[in-house]
């Protein structure tokens, strides 16, 4: 059974076109939620795009598209996708406004990618809460909207009945995530196969962010000190330990780790010891001890905070997600 909605009903999205948008985001939207995917057998999703005038959009390359439904249909759904908006400087229509919010009322699940997140602040749906968007926004977010806590650091935030993402790939990242949340960690990994991407990536948007390129000896050393950390996973590992591994000095591999990856060789160390959690979670029997001690955390303790900390919520409640779910 879906973890949120009943098996009987599909859940409704409602994705909103605008003019002028760029096809990526909204193609992410109909590509998780628009394809009928029988063999997962879980109620899949009722796809529908919005728009809040029925005459043709134009979009970024040169070609046009028709929305089938109104601003009212989306304010009707379980869940609303705003990919982005038009003018990130620019006044969110009176109309969008009201949709999502009576949208937001009536308890639906709100969701932005990307430029997204100035439509929902403009609604009031971010006022105290945190939120991303795209790096290059954060500033203007935070400058329009100062009641929005703009965290420019993450792939995604997810606040429960409001989500929103950073720039439009990371936006994938965020569908992935609802469908995990729906459906469990299965349905989610299977879809990711499809579309032949990670079903969840760790590190926040610093490593995205224009920085110097690595020569290609030193991707090749980072990458090596990576391979042998991942075969290590169960045992005691250090930044001195990986940085032999990539024969550079300690200095000089956090340097380069940092500049690669954007975070820590510790904080990946813990992201990849979470992932490598997840499989024996989900169809082994082990216990959460000797789960946390087969992937190196040197307590259940350490094992529970870290794992709430990635995937907001318990190992023994994912445990229970997972195996509830079809």
């Amino acid at each position: 059974m879906s973890l949120l909605f009943p098996r009987r009903r599909a859940h409704t999205v409602s994705a909103v076109a605008f003019d002028g948008m760029a096809p990526f985001e909204l193609g992410c939207v109909v590509e998780i939620f628009g394809i009928p995917r029988p063999e997962l057998d879980v109620p899949w999703y009722e796809l529908t795009v919005c728009a809040e005038t029925p005459a043709d959009l134009r979009v970024v390359g040169g070609f046009t598209m028709r929305a089938g439904h109104g601003l009212d249909v989306a304010a009707a759904a379980d869940t609303v996708i705003v990919p982005a908006v038009a003018d990130v400087r620019g006044e969110v229509s009176a109309g969008l406004v009201t949709a999502l919010r009576t949208a937001h009322e009536r308890g639906a699940r709100i969701v932005s990618i990307c430029s997204g997140a100035f439509a929902l602040a403009a609604a009031g749906l971010l006022d105290g809460r945190e939120a991303t968007t795209h790096w290059r926004y954060a500033d203007l977010l935070r400058e329009r909207f100062p009641l929005v806590r703009v965290n420019p650091d993450v792939l995604y935030v997810d606040g429960g009945d409001v989500l929103t993402s950073a720039g439009s790939a990371a936006g994938l990242d965020l569908l992935l995530h609802l469908v995990r949340t729906d459906h469990g960690p299965g349905v989610a990994n299977s879809v990711a196969r499809r579309l032949v991407v990670p079903p969840h990536r760790e590190g926040g948007q610093a490593q995205f962010v224009q920085a110097p390129v690595a020569p290609a000896e030193e991707d090749d050393a980072v990458a090596a000190a990576m391979a042998w950390a991942l075969g290590h996973l169960a045992e005691p590992i250090t930044v001195a330990g990986m940085a032999g591994a990539a024969r550079m000095s300690q200095r000089t591999f956090l340097r380069h780790f940092a500049r690669q990856t954007g975070t820590s060789p510790l904080r990946w160390v813990i992201s990849q010891r979470i992932a490598a959690s997840l499989e024996p979670l989900e169809s082994g029997s082990a216990s959460i001890e000797e789960v946390a001690a087969a992937v190196g955390f040197d307590s259940a303790v350490t094992f529970r905070h870290h794992f709430a900390r990635t995937m907001r919520t318990s190992p023994s409640a994912y445990r229970r997600a997972f195996r509830e779910s079809p």
